[in-house]
């Protein structure tokens, strides 16, 4: 993509509403507008990192085993009246009638048409496991939207759900989905530590959140330090084996760390005090075990290998979409703009022509901009008549992880300028080094390459 055809709406303002460092970046950089309180339209470049993200979790969820499909943003409230929840649920829930009088709402989350869909269509424990998810749009009536994505009314959620004939089946899909959610947020750039929760509106016993720790958290976090030193990497694993899966969760749930929802005062202060830690999270996804909550009450059985007709038990798993944007920024950001992760970045380089209309520089990154885009790399080349100084505001704004600066003076000896946005670090390369080392960087980051 060349930048004079690229629609970026920069700001070089703040805007008043913007109160942590994620809002007010994504508004700066042009990725985001506010179309009503909580709700925002998506611009080509956020759009352009939340399908980014979008892709790493159908990556991650696909590696385990675990089916997409796409459930509709409106709901019947009879579905919901079947499992209690309706009235239950509270005001958060939108709800509308259409034109023939029935009742509906907005989704908030697809326990129920899950569990509908599968009760029409399973009937044997030969079916048995099954894990359906997909990643939507949902909405919550949030009483005051802030922050940006981080508290919005609508957002894009990975929702997940599975069904398995006993609970030592159902624990071992929560299991399964902690490890993929490791690998999932490893893979953009971030630590999420498991942490003991509170099951909230959802229900069940067996719950934890992922929190990314950040000082602008809306939740109060309390943790061993030990645990931030733990990695997932790039190790295998086997999401069939119930001992590989349940060895991972031990691992990384085995030390103190909880929500304040279900902070305990007498456990946390068994960790040396040099280890206690209190910090504000930012929650990006939870799993739960709730056993037959919704398979019971609406009829979603098996029949199993003696003949009986049993309630299947369930679990649910979601990752916010759209509020991992916003918390990859508040992880990743300087007092310039944006640090991308290069897992989630929306160009993996960022090519600066110092004189447009140099014909020499032109030709240079003209070469540049076809060298990485023939390795199936993305470039975004600025190639504007703006001056350099607003050039670089332009490209540490939007947080690009690796800059190639062209001038007339450098092409003289024969080389460009490399630049980490991470670092700030330059170097002095002959172009097609400079494309080998970006290429070497991203073979390591996506899949495929």
């Amino acid at each position: 993509m060349r930048l004079s055809r690229y629609f970026l709406p920069v700001l070089k303002e703040t805007p008043s509403e913007a109160q942590i460092v994620s809002h007010r970046y994504m508004l700066r950089a042009g990725m985001i507008k506010q179309a009503s309180a909580g709700i925002y339209s998506w611009l080509p470049l956020g759009f352009k990192v939340l399908r980014k993200i979008e892709d790493i979790v159908h990556q991650e969820q696909a590696r385990a085993g675990h089916i997409a499909m796409l459930m509709p943003t409106l709901q019947s409230a009879d579905l919901w009246r079947e499992s209690g929840r309706y009235d239950d649920y509270g005001a958060e829930m939108l709800r509308m009638s259409d034109r023939h009088g029935r009742d509906m709402l907005y989704g908030p989350t697809n326990e129920e048409l899950i569990t509908d869909i599968f009760r029409s269509h399973v009937g044997s424990y030969k079916d048995l496991p099954l894990t359906l998810y997909h990643v939507q749009w949902k909405f919550r009536d949030e009483i005051r939207p802030r922050f940006g994505v981080m508290r919005g009314r609508e957002f894009l959620m990975k929702d997940g759900y599975n069904f398995d004939l006993t609970k030592e089946d159902a624990l071992h899909a929560y299991n399964r989905h902690l490890v993929s959610y490791l690998r999932t947020y490893e893979r953009m750039g971030l630590q999420a530590i498991p942490m003991r929760a509170d099951s909230g509106p959802i229900g069940g016993d067996d719950t934890h959140e992922f929190l990314v720790l950040a000082e602008t958290g809306e939740s109060e976090v309390f943790y061993d330090s030990q645990i931030t030193d733990l990695k997932f990497g790039d190790r295998e694993i086997d999401f069939d084996s119930h001992e590989q899966c349940q060895a991972v969760l031990e691992e990384f749930t085995s030390r103190y760390a909880r929500t304040d929802e279900t902070h305990d005062e007498t456990l946390f202060n068994q960790i040396p005090e040099e280890r206690r830690r209190t910090a504000r999270g930012i929650e990006v996804g939870q799993i739960f075990y709730f056993g037959t909550k919704y398979s019971e009450p609406m009829g979603a059985t098996v029949q199993d290998s003696d003949g009986n007709k049993v309630p299947v038990h369930m679990g649910s798993h979601g990752i916010g979409v759209s509020r991992l944007l916003g918390a990859i920024i508040e992880a990743s950001h300087d007092d310039k703009g944006i640090i991308w992760p290069e897992g989630v970045t929306p160009f993996h380089a960022g090519i600066v022509n110092l004189k447009q209309g140099d014909a020499e520089a032109d030709a240079a990154c003209e070469a540049l901009y076809a060298s990485l885009t023939a390795l199936g790399l993305e470039p975004l080349y600025d190639d504007r008549n703006e001056r350099a100084g607003g050039k670089f505001a332009t490209m540490d704004l939007i947080g690009l992880p690796w800059r190639i600066t062209v001038g007339p003076r450098g092409l003289k000896n024969g080389v460009v300028e490399l630049t980490s946005r991470r670092t700030g670090e330059s170097e002095e390369l002959a172009p097609e080094q400079a494309v080998e080392r970006i290429a070497a960087i991203y073979k390591k980051v996506l899949p495929g390459s």
